[in-house]
């Protein structure tokens, strides 16, 4: 880091972390996702191919990351739990949602053909994410109570809604059908109209996917002339249960409760208005100048693998430069960008109101359309080298408020001096 007269600027970023003992869970949502399944004509109101999508991405995200143990998704989200003594990048709330939304992000349109072999993707995807403290594993059982509890309300009230609009019905006709109706009523209308039974549909679309890490023992002969040895070995799988906040299903898998803990009871009547309490939200200060700084993680590893010519390749700081372009043209609140080697930084204009200034929804959201884009743009500027994901583009983030013009201006000036 260059020294200069600039550098008093970082003073102005703030520490995030979680504290311990708070477990940590990242949960992602799809960003304008109604948007880009319609675009996309994924069917309705499952696409079986999007789930095995998302739960792909999810898997790779337990693979690449050990200290994330337990995950949880339906429809475009997923929350990933991290273990209780984590100390990943030392808990920093914008650095852990920023890399897991990124890494998510390049492998979902990494992964996209895939998945969806005959069919170009249109419209970039990416998604916003956010941090949910859990103080105990109470608060943890009923976080993960409550968004299978979405998954089952969201999924009943879906497949009304598409089976009604494919009988005939206008979507203005399905919704006043559906408005006020509770769980029997919905499962009265699907199997006396159309003769489904709610609970033979698939267990992925009604109770959603968990993907969690187990402890197997497996026996490895090292050396001819020895014995064979027992060992452990972590590997991720995939499971589909009704209740999985529930005390049984936590204690068939005991490396849950090893790396956790374990569930005391059993949990009902869970409110959204109690676990919005858990949901951390940065606030960023009202009229300052926010700028969202995302950096390459990893990149010189990166670089290596891609084979990128040093110290400059021209055609990846295009690609940079072509994915911050993509950034203004989505983000009509950001008003400038400056960036160097694999770091760019954003502004955005200082009465902005972009997701009413909610540091985890801008530096996700950020980060992860630049990611899309990347991945995106790539055959653009390397049309004859292929993407290689060992490993993938990543990119970190933060958010830091500058309260004046010439703070702001400062602030650029150190990161020109830093470039050269």
């Amino acid at each position: 880091m260059a020294n200069s007269k600039y550098e008093y600027v970082k003073s102005f970023e703030s520490e995030d972390e979680v504290m311990y003992p708070n477990l940590i869970v990242v949960r992602i949502d799809g960003r304008n996702f109604a948007r880009f399944s319609e675009v996309n004509e994924f069917k309705k109101p499952n696409d079986e191919r999007a789930l095995n999508l998302m739960n792909s991405c999810a898997t790779s995200v337990l693979e690449k990351y050990p200290d994330i143990i337990l995950a949880y998704g339906f429809s475009d989200e997923y929350s990933f739990i991290f273990k209780k003594e984590t100390k990943f990048y030392q808990r920093r709330a914008s650095k852990i949602l920023s890399l897991i939304v990124s890494f998510f992000t390049s492998l979902y349109v990494a992964k996209w053909n895939e998945f969806f072999p005959h069919a170009e993707m249109r419209f970039t995807p990416s998604f916003k994410s956010r941090i949910i403290c859990c103080p105990s594993m109470g608060v943890l059982q009923a976080y993960l109570a409550w968004r299978q509890r979405e998954c089952h309300s969201k999924n009943q009230y879906n497949t009304c809604f598409w089976m009604l609009v494919k009988s005939g019905k206008s979507e203005t006709e399905a919704y006043n059908i559906l408005k006020g109706t509770q769980k029997q009523e919905k499962n009265e209308i699907l199997f006396q109209q159309f003769g489904v039974n709610y609970k033979n549909l698939p267990s992925m679309y009604r109770q959603g996917s968990c993907i969690l890490k187990t402890e197997v023992d497996e026996t490895v002969k090292i050396h001819d002339k020895e014995s064979p040895v027992r060992r452990s070995r972590k590997m991720v799988k995939t499971v589909h249960s009704e209740n999985i906040a529930s005390r049984s299903f936590w204690n068939d898998y005991s490396y849950l409760c090893k790396e956790l803990g374990c569930f005391e009871q059993n949990v009902n009547n869970i409110k959204h208005e109690y676990m919005k309490l858990f949901q951390s939200e940065n606030m960023l200060l009202p009229f300052t100048w926010i700028v969202i700084r995302i950096d390459g993680s990893h990149f010189h590893r990166f670089s290596e693998v891609q084979g990128f010519e040093k110290p400059n390749d021209e055609q990846a700081l295009k690609l940079m430069n072509a994915s911050a372009v993509a950034v203004l043209e989505e983000f009509n609140d950001i008003v400038f960008a400056y960036g160097v080697s694999d770091e760019y930084s954003f502004v955005l204009k200082k009465n902005s109101q972009l997701y009413q200034r909610r540091a985890s929804e801008i530096v996700s959201a950020v980060v992860s359309f630049f990611s899309s884009t990347y991945v995106i743009k790539w055959k653009e500027f390397f049309p004859e080298k292929e993407l290689e994901y060992g490993p993938p583009p990543i990119f970190d983030g933060r958010a830091v408020c500058y309260p004046s013009y010439e703070i702001i201006r400062d602030y650029f000036a150190w990161r020109q001096v830093d470039c050269e």
